[in-house]
């Protein structure tokens, strides 16, 4: 069996130490490894210790690499695993590695999806399936997703959906209120809400216009319509063209007749 000949202190990372056989270097461990194994110069190793101590350190190293990771901020287990793989460690190593976080609370996957919920609630704007999606991606077991997202309250989803909401109407106020709720339905489902919430967040909102807002809008999305149109159309074709687009807008018929007719006496 090899015996220990000498032992050296790292040179670039002093909490390493090199193993000397026959003065010759024969592995490299970390100095918790080494005050495990009270490794002293003369003390014999069989292989079996040695294979021992070359896996603790692997989980040693792997542990070190996923503190350093989690220095920078908040992870999820499922992704301190994938660094991990990523610097080829291997899977048992990584177990290892991994228990030993959770017991020392440097991991905790039910506070990290509680403060990547609120922080997408806070700025993001989201609702519960788009948090849902980005819990997912960071590996959150399914039950522990359903268990933190139950304590998303429905008010408080109708209260951040209803925000983005009025922004998004007054943003668009020259649109026709079907366009208004076409424009708000396709940023909330995006934003992860349901069609439930959405009707309520809408249901909310003053969207009807008065006689002047009607003719501003029509006047603005008209004029961009029979401009399209004007180079290949005109007459009649033309005003057919452009009527048919103010319906599939949303405008009223006495709204679009009143345009068309002023755009003629224009002409004229």
């Amino acid at each position: 069996m090899p015996i220990i000949t000498k032992i050296t202190q790292g040179k670039k990372n002093p909490e390493r130490y090199n193993i000397f056989f026959e003065e010759k270097f024969a592995f490299s461990v970390d100095e918790a490894v080494l005050v495990k194994y009270q490794l002293t110069k003369g003390k014999e190793l069989d292989q079996w210790t040695i294979e021992e101590m070359a896996f603790d350190d692997q989980v040693r190293k792997s542990f070190n690499s996923a503190l350093n990771y989690l220095s920078f901020r908040m992870r999820s287990e499922g992704e301190v695993r994938q660094k991990l793989k990523e610097k080829e460690y291997g899977d048992a190593v990584i177990d290892e590695a991994v228990k030993k976080l959770y017991t020392l609370n440097f991991l905790d996957d039910r506070a990290f999806s509680e403060a990547l919920m609120r922080t997408q609630m806070a700025s993001g704007k989201k609702g519960p399936r788009a948090i849902q999606q980005d819990m997912a991606k960071k590996g959150i077991d399914k039950q522990m997703q359903k268990d933190v997202l139950d304590s998303y309250s429905e008010e408080e989803q109708l209260e951040i959906a209803r925000g983005l909401a009025e922004k998004l109407a007054a943003k668009e106020k020259n649109k026709t209120p079907n366009q208004i709720k076409q424009k708000i339905t396709d940023l909330l489902l995006r934003k992860g809400y349901s069609y439930s919430l959405i009707n309520q967040a809408i249901e909310g909102l003053e969207l009807e216009k008065d006689e002047d807002e009607w003719a501003d809008s029509v006047a603005e999305q008209g004029d961009k319509l029979w401009r399209k149109h004007s180079s290949k159309l005109t007459g009649y074709d033309l005003k057919s063209k452009v009527k048919q687009g103010l319906y599939q807008k949303g405008f009223p018929g006495e709204v679009i007749n009143e345009y068309l007719d002023k755009k003629e006496q224009e002409d004229d």
